[in-house]
């Protein structure tokens, strides 16, 4: 497989991307700098990693969405590349109009920095192959803008179609107000595209990818979309 990661000024997980990525595949990843205006030939996987684009001026991910890459990357993504959106990442697909909603600032104004359980809504995709349904995962979190909102009319087709990636839940895996670190919608934590090959999520699964940094679960995403 082979894999880019999208570069801006402001990237501060460019490096714990490839990193994952490389543990997974064997290969170290392209980068793609956001003036590009083209991706390296024969990408599989886009990846937009997490930090403050641009310094999140104007909306985190909106300046990111209009850099000459983003017009390879929708390219991509329109003839069926797999992408990955993680936090600022995922702020920008919904700039780009890949994935629905919005995220608004954090329901409590301030910024959030730490472990958050998960619960794995489905595993049968690409990106999720390697969990089990239902299963609970820890990863981290660090953000201030990370509130997905969107329609009663989009939030049912999300989950009518099955486009809910994974969910904040509390010690007991229910997706309760507890488990709910910034107030998103029926906790949403990440969704899918309608063909489940564009994936936007709050949480780094780069950061839980090591055991020695704390925790591995996100490794398995990593090492999901190698296998496929």
């Amino acid at each position: 497989m082979k894999a880019a990661v999208v570069v801006f000024p402001g990237s501060n997980c460019d490096r714990d991307m490839m990193v994952a990525l490389e543990q997974a595949t064997g290969v170290r990843p392209a980068r793609a700098w956001h003036k590009d205006a083209d991706l390296p030939a024969g990408v599989d996987l886009v990846a937009l990693p997490g930090g403050f684009s641009f310094g999140d001026y104007l909306r985190p991910g909106a300046i990111a969405a209009r850099a000459p890459i983003m017009e390879a990357v929708c390219a991509h993504a329109a003839r069926g590349g797999y992408v990955l959106g993680v936090c600022n990442g995922w702020q920008t697909l919904i700039e780009l109009g890949l994935l629905p909603g919005a995220l608004l600032r954090n329901a409590g104004l301030n910024f959030i920095c730490r472990e958050a359980q998960l619960r794995v809504e489905r595993a049968d995709t690409v990106f999720t192959a390697r969990y089990q349904q239902g299963e609970l995962i820890r990863s981290y979190i660090a953000h201030h803008d990370g509130n997905f909102f969107a329609s009663d009319d989009e939030v049912a087709a999300l989950e009518d179609q099955g486009r809910v990636a994974v969910r904040y839940v509390d010690a007991d895996g229910e997706a309760s107000a507890t488990g709910n670190p910034n107030g998103s919608v029926r906790n949403i934590a990440g969704v899918y595209s309608e063909n489940l090959r564009v994936l936007g999520m709050m949480p780094h699964p780069e950061r839980s990818a090591d055991a020695v940094l704390g925790g591995s679960d996100g490794a398995r995403l990593f090492e999901a979309i190698a296998a496929a």
